[in-house]
Order: C-alpha cells, then structure tokens, then sequence
C-alpha cells in the first residue's frame, strides 16, 4: 500500500483493472499481488515454480534474481519474504512509471531497457533470471538481448519464462516459440521443465551450461564463441553482444562452483574477483568486521536518523559490500553502487547475495526522483570532484533522496567542509558526529516556499 499523491498515476489502474496489479482505494494504491501472469497471486505462482523445479530453492540456493520487464515488481515483493533478492527492471512506457511503483513499495527496482547497450550488471552473477510476460523479443537481432541474459546468469543458474509463446497455440505465439528453441539450442541452454499450473498458464525454465564442453561440441559456430579481440568485457556503455562467451572454469574437474547456500554466502570471499589475492581476501574479512563494528557502534548510537522509518538504503561507493552485509539483519534493503574508476568489486558483492550495479556518479542514477531513504557515501568525493562538479553531485542526492530523510557521508573533515554549504543551501538539516560523519536530513523545502521542515 502507498500514498497515491506519491505517485499519482491512475493509467496503470485502469489499463491492468482485469489483472488485479493495482488498485486505487481512496488515499492509497493497493497491490494485491496480482499479475497477467499471476492468476491466483504471485504467492502461489512462485510456490509453483518451485513445484515443478525443486531445486530451486528460494532463498537458499536462488538469492540473487534479476526479473525482466517486472511490471510493479510484485515477483520481487514476495521472493523477498523468501530470503531472495531480486533486481526488478523495467522501461518507462505507456503503463507509466511502474518502477516508480515499485520503489515506492519499497522493493528494489531499477530503471532499465534491453537494447543496445549491456545492463550495468557484472558477468555471472544472478542465480535466476525471470521473464513473466516481459514481451521482449529475445531472438531479434541475432539474438542479442538473450546473449545479454546469458551473460549476466551465472553458469548453472536458471531463466524462468513466462510468457504465452510457451502456451498458446496461435501461430504468431508459436513462431516465437520455435524461434527460442532453435536460439536456446544454439547457446547450450538445456530445457529442464515445461509445465502449465491449474490455469493454463505456462511456464518454461531452462538452465546455463556449468561448463564449456557443450560450446565445442556445437555443430555450428553460430552465434560464434567471441575471442580476445572482441574488446573489453566492461559492460559499462558498451554495446550488446553478438558472440558467445565461455565460462571461465577455474577447477580441475572443469565445471562451475555454485555459492554455498543463503546466508552462509554472506561471509565468503569468493574466487571470482579479479584480484584474487591472500591480501584480498584478509581486505575482505577486514572490511566487514569494521563496517559491522561501525555500525552497532556508531550508526546506530549516535546519528539522527530513525532506522525503523529506512526501507531501501543506496550505498553510493560501496567496496566489498561490508556496510550493506552488516545492516543484514535489518527490515531494508541496500543497492550497491560501485563507481567507474573504482576497483571492480561488484561480482564479490553479488557473489555473497547482495544486488548492486556499476554507476559513474558525475551522470544520473537510473531511478526516479525522491525513491530512496538512506544514501550513505564513504570517501568518494575527493575522486569525483577531479573529474565534476561537487554541486552537481550534492544535486543528484538530492534528486534521488526522499524528503525527511538522510544522506549521511562518511570522509576526512576538509571534504566535510566542502559539501556542508551546498547541502546548507538546500535547507538540509546537518550534524556532524566524530569530525568524520556528516549526517543531512532533507527538507521538504523547494525555491520560492518560506524555510520549514514540514510540507
């Protein structure tokens, strides 16, 4: 349920009034957990998958989940009762802001579109991806947007579809259908279930290689495996793939490791990261004890902020992802944000079952106005403002933050002293704790109204 002055979209009521999405009831915006996919609630819809794929595992193997063309993000609202947490995107159309929705429920959701460029997501990192009517044609352009999908999962991870091409017999629906065959062929998915539940509604899973055997063996090179010169594996504004790429196998018996299960994957350091060394590894555990002392000690004790009214929570430079493990055990959610230019930390983050993505903090997050509740910014300012302007950075938290909320910055006392006027200027309402913590809480005043923090 959410204020409808929030986000006063009545269109998406009336478009999606038979599908039980969203529903207006005098002040509010009700989400019943419907869905066009989601007949019965999508309670009952991932109870099914589960069903019909046991191995699953919700929240225990299956923690991280990107969902694609989410809608109102209900698929992502309800897996997180489940201990898994899901990346919902979706494009801005003509149902209007439905990531606004979601984000104003308080589920995670990010502004995003599969076509040109890659999602700003690492390689293999989420353990399911899932499509529920999502109507993106995933063998156009070669087959683009699923070698997209293909990259982001990670081997032995599955895709979960949803979509009528999987269950209606029209020919339109069934050429899309044998058009994904032949493509998830061609990239060695294997089909593990088919199956519809008591509505007729179908539902088809398939699962990523865990190793690269079934690339050599293809009889076709088609798409092509891609090589070295195929150019850099940064997915930041680079565009989609048209190859191929193998799985970097690190073990003898040559197939993929999966994460040990939710949450002892919290405390792991994984493999996986680039810089892979015993100095890594002791950063690592270094930086979750400290983040996790920090916090009970000082966030806690002595900020103003009321943590019980935090729901979703940005961490605008967040390294190994300790700040958001130690907040774990609290009612919010954390995106991570790893900046450009900054050591490439995001595939550890994922790998112990937090979301995050890459981010360049001199542009705009893609996410709505007024959408988050805590943005917390630990020593980033000095390599940011080399290369923009401070202002235009404090103007972007000020964007992204909800109203009576808090930024809170974490840096030497001269950074302190540089971003402290701007936020002034703003009629922020700012404490310093320890000469190293700012902490701003945003009015609710805008230009032209008198000073006051009530609105």
């Amino acid at each position: 349920m959410i204020w409808y002055n929030n986000v006063p979209h009545p269109k998406l009521v009336e478009y999606k009034k038979d599908q039980n999405w969203v529903t207006r009831s005098g002040d509010y915006l009700v989400f019943p957990g419907g869905g066009t996919q989601f007949k019965d609630g999508v309670g009952r819809y991932i109870q099914f998958v589960e069903q019909i794929m046991p191995t699953i595992q919700w929240g225990r193997r299956t923690r991280t989940v990107l969902d694609v063309g989410c809608g109102v993000a209900s698929f992502g609202g309800y897996l997180l009762d489940r201990n898994a947490i899901t990346m919902s995107f979706a494009p801005k159309d003509e149902h209007e802001a439905q990531i606004q929705f979601a984000l104003e429920r308080g589920i995670p959701a990010f502004l995003a579109v599969i076509g040109t460029q890659k999602l700003p997501f690492p390689d293999n990192v989420f353990d399911v991806v899932h499509c529920a009517r999502c109507r993106v044609h995933w063998y156009a352009n070669g087959g683009k947007p699923l070698l997209e999908l293909n990259r982001v999962l990670r081997p032995g991870g599955y895709f979960i579809w949803s979509a009528t091409p999987v269950y209606r017999q029209e020919q339109r629906d069934q050429d899309d259908w044998n058009a994904m065959v032949t493509l998830t062929k061609s990239i060695c998915w294997r089909t593990v279930v088919k199956s519809q539940d008591v509505n007729g509604i179908g539902v088809v899973i398939y699962q990523k290689p865990a190793s690269n055997s079934c690339y050599a063996e293809r009889k076709t090179n088609e798409p092509p495996l891609c090589s070295e010169r195929d150019g850099s594996r940064f997915p930041w504004y680079a565009p989609l793939d048209s190859c191929l790429f193998t799985t970097a196998i690190t073990t003898s018996d040559e197939r993929y490791n999966w994460p040990v299960p939710w949450p002892e994957r919290l405390d792991v350091s994984y493999a996986s990261v680039p810089d892979d060394s015993a100095s890594n590894k002791e950063k690592f555990e270094a930086d979750t004890k400290y983040w996790k002392q920090l916090i009970s000690e000082v966030y806690f004790n002595d900020f103003p902020l009321n943590w019980s009214s935090i729901r979703n929570v940005m961490d605008m430079n967040a390294g190994f992802g300790g700040f958001a493990a130690a907040l774990i055990d609290q009612p919010l959610w954390v995106m991570n944000a790893v900046p450009i230019g900054q050591p490439d930390t995001l595939p550890l983050i994922f790998n112990r079952g937090l979301i995050g993505a890459y981010h360049d903090w001199c542009e705009s997050f893609s996410t709505y106005p007024r959408t988050y509740d805590l943005l917390h910014m630990s020593n980033l300012i000095g390599n940011l403002t080399n290369r923009c302007d401070l202002i235009d950075v404090v103007v972007e938290i000020d964007r992204i933050l909800r109203p009576g909320r808090w930024f809170v910055l974490k840096d030497t006392l001269e950074m302190i002293k540089k971003i402290r006027p701007i936020l002034k200027s703003l009629h922020y309402e700012i404490v310093v704790v320890k000469q190293q913590f700012l902490v701003a809480t945003k009015s609710f005043w805008r230009p032209g109204k008198p000073a006051s923090t009530s609105g």
